[in-house]
């Protein structure tokens, strides 16, 4: 009999999902304010002709609308004629005869509850007032079908960790060791090899912000890095598959179906709700990140990892409160754990989307261009690790190797050259994410000057793509000798890569 429930259950929940897609349809449909919104986005790059064929086609949707409303007002008047009118002896009838099956039903009911009784040695006293027998719920479908719980999966992960205590695996490695460790185990055990220096700018990638970008071209290692990554820490990483049809925050957490009354609770949600629990590292992996617009489905996550106090680390999962909702879900917000890290990854080609200037100035962006050298690995195994351990080793580095004055002053100097001759300027926010990823870069094991070469070229000089490269060729040369003078011949030899290879592309 459970198992009928439970194949009802997922019947006809996909029947109610398939109704509510359709509502969704027709409200997207009816979305007035959205096609002004992209006529106007458009506006300024149509010619005189494309602007005809816009009129047209406004024209075409304005005849569709009418074509349908007018169908559906002529058949609604055909179908209300046919209607008979009820009379009210006849309705009085229909409610004496469901009132004699509300009774019917009410006596099966107890005789069923009065065999569970017997069957479960309970005593009348054992019942709760609605006659239930107050028992612990057992797996995720009792938990489902309960009325009034709409966060099952989370509900679930309360149950599990009740009697939860935050673990201390007595780390002692500093961050060279976990540079290492990390790199063998990917080779010994997941057959990826990747560079000491990719390594290294991965691990202070994570140290300078929350969103780490992995970029390149296909079959590099983008995804299996940050794969790799979680089997290292013990704690498998979730994958979000981004879709082009994403737009909004509901596609990462979910979204509450009015319909069932329950919450469709996602992968990365339930993820993001157990590491509020412990003090181990998680990763999410936002793959094919660039299929929608990041900036449509994660602009608030952008706004909220920001904040320098992680109390405030908050996101409004639902506007109101039901006393069954999971205990970790305060007035429907839910604490964004400081100890999840979100990596995504991106292909550039026709069929995504450009990577904003909101989005890069608030990640770190690591282009993995080669394929890593095979090499003869240690074998190391998986090593849980506590979170904090793994912040206190990042914030030491910062305070131990932060970047000297003289560097300092050589940034600003080259900052004052590229504002003159380019008209480029990087803020406080890019300053304050260097500050962070150099230090963590040396205590690695790399140099100052490397961390900074690497910094300024993946998010700094990327900006120049947007320039007219016929407008600046000839200043090019000019900033290659500036950073040859500044930072020493060769020193920076990232950025005058990237800046020779922008000159040979205009």
């Amino acid at each position: 009999m459970d198992t009928f429930l439970r194949f009802l259950y997922e019947f006809v929940n996909q029947i109610v999902a398939g109704l509510y897609s359709i509502v969704q349809g027709v409200k997207q449909m009816l979305n007035f304010p959205a096609f002004y919104n992209l006529v106007s986005q458009y506006k300024g790059d149509f010619t005189t002709a494309e602007w005809i064929l816009v009129a047209i086609t406004i024209l075409f949707m304005i005849i569709f609308y009418g074509g349908t409303i007018f169908l559906v007002i002529f058949f609604g008047r055909k179908i209300i004629k046919r209607i008979k009118p009820v009379s009210k002896g006849a309705l009085i009838n229909e409610v004496e005869e469901l009132n004699k099956k509300v009774i019917k039903l009410s006596k099966e009911k107890d005789e069923i509850l009065a065999m569970k009784v017997s069957q479960l040695g309970l005593k009348p006293s054992d019942l709760s007032p609605d006659g239930e027998a107050e028992t612990e719920q057992n797996g995720e479908d009792e938990a489902a079908g309960e009325m009034g719980i709409r966060f099952s999966k989370l509900n679930l992960i309360d149950m599990e960790y009740a009697d939860y205590k935050i673990k201390n695996y007595g780390n002692t490695f500093d961050l060279p060791e976990l540079c290492h460790n990390f790199r063998h185990f990917a080779a010994s055990k997941l057959r990826l090899f990747y560079k000491e220096r990719m390594i290294r700018t991965f691990v202070a990638g994570l140290a300078s912000t929350r969103l780490v970008i992995l970029q390149g071209i296909s079959g590099t290692g983008k995804t299996s890095l940050a794969y790799a990554w979680g089997k290292f820490m013990k704690q498998d990483s979730c994958v979000a598959s981004v879709q082009p049809s994403w737009r909004d925050r509901t596609d990462l957490f979910g979204y509450f179906n009015e319909f069932t009354k329950k919450f469709n609770e996602t992968e990365l949600l339930k993820e993001m709700y157990i590491a509020d629990y412990t003090d181990d590292v998680y990763t999410v992996i936002l793959d094919e990140m660039n299929l929608s617009r990041v900036e449509y489905y994660f602009a608030e996550m952008l706004s909220i990892l920001e904040m320098p106090d992680k109390k405030e680390w908050i996101i409004e999962i639902v506007p109101n409160y039901w006393p069954s909702d999971p205990k970790k879900l305060m007035h429907g917000k839910i604490q964004v754990p400081p100890n999840m890290w979100y990596i995504g990854t991106i292909n550039n080609d026709d069929s995504t989307f450009a990577v904003t200037d909101k989005v890069y100035d608030r990640a770190m962006p690591i282009d993995i261009n080669e394929k890593g050298e095979p090499f003869e690995p240690e074998d190391i195994d998986a090593q849980n690790i506590n979170y904090s351990h793994l912040d206190k080793l990042f914030t030491e580095a910062m305070e131990n190797f932060a970047i000297s004055k003289e560097t300092l002053d050589k940034i600003e100097k080259m900052d004052d050259f590229v504002i003159k001759h380019f008209r480029i300027a990087f803020g406080n926010r890019i300053v304050a994410h260097m500050k962070k990823f150099v230090p963590v870069y040396v205590a690695c094991g790399g140099t100052e000057v490397e961390g900074v070469d690497y910094f300024i070229a993946k998010k700094i000089l990327r900006k120049f793509e947007q320039l007219n490269m016929a407008l600046i060729r000839d200043e090019i040369d000019g900033y290659v000798k500036f950073l040859d003078d500044t930072f020493g011949k060769g020193a920076m030899a990232e950025c005058i890569e990237y800046l020779l290879r922008l000159k040979k592309m205009g």
